[in-house]
């Protein structure tokens, strides 16, 4: 399991700034991981929403993975990696294909009421892709989001994957975004079911920022488009 648990040591914020008076209903509680295992993390996020109740406050949690293949639940076997067998392969539940997490790579797990905040499936993902996007936009670089391919793309080079879990109105998993990692492991597979997918990182883009301080960067946005 996670060296936490979840509802521990938190670093408490709401949404909309000066609201501190904001119902439990529109809290979100910030927690950070630092390096975590992805199935301990994995496992912890569905045993929170197996066991929130309605009154239950939503979380993200920011973390980072040692090195990792993740299938979601459509993938498929021609995407599975090939020629790197010193990185293990989970297959989990979320949506989408095959992607890569590893060190230097921020990733935001959003466990939200979804009924509670009345949010569709498609509306959410267009709203962590808004705060990636915004992200960017502040150190001028300039992004997109595709409805055809859900993550966030600077050019034709895809800098965030998407991936959720809807379960009993509520969801876990969340978003990746590349800060600055070995972009090697992406060359072995086709990132999220597309072949030849090219992949970027902010370090790449002139962001000098570590996955700590860039996660402290992503934070509001995050927690303003979810307002």
């Amino acid at each position: 399991m996670l060296p936490i648990a979840p509802g521990d040591n938190m670093t408490a914020s709401v949404q909309g700034a000066g609201h501190e008076a904001a119902c439990a209903s529109a809290a979100i509680a910030i927690r950070r991981l630092g390096l975590s295992d992805y199935e301990s993390a994995w496992r912890a996020m569905q045993s929170f929403t197996a066991q929130r109740d309605a009154s239950a406050p939503d979380e993200i949690w920011l973390t980072e993975h040692p090195p990792v293949y993740t299938i979601g639940v459509a993938g498929r076997a021609e995407h599975l990696p090939r020629g790197r067998h010193d990185i293990p392969v989970v297959r989990t539940d979320r949506g989408g294909q095959i992607t890569y997490h590893g060190p230097g790579q921020l990733v935001a797990y959003v466990l939200l009421d979804m009924n509670r905040r009345r949010l569709a499936v498609r509306a959410l993902v267009r709203m962590l892709e808004r705060a990636v996007i915004d992200f960017l936009e502040e150190s001028g670089i300039s992004a997109n989001g595709r409805t055809d391919a859900p993550g966030v793309y600077v050019g034709e080079a895809k800098i965030a994957a998407l991936g959720l879990r809807i379960k009993r109105g509520c969801c876990y998993h969340g978003l990746a975004l590349n800060v600055d990692m070995d972009l090697s492991p992406f060359h072995a597979i086709d990132p999220c079911g597309y072949p030849g997918l090219q992949v970027t990182r902010t370090r790449d883009l002139g962001i000098a920022d570590d996955v700590d301080a860039v996660s402290r960067k992503l934070e509001p946005h995050l927690l303003r488009v979810l307002g």
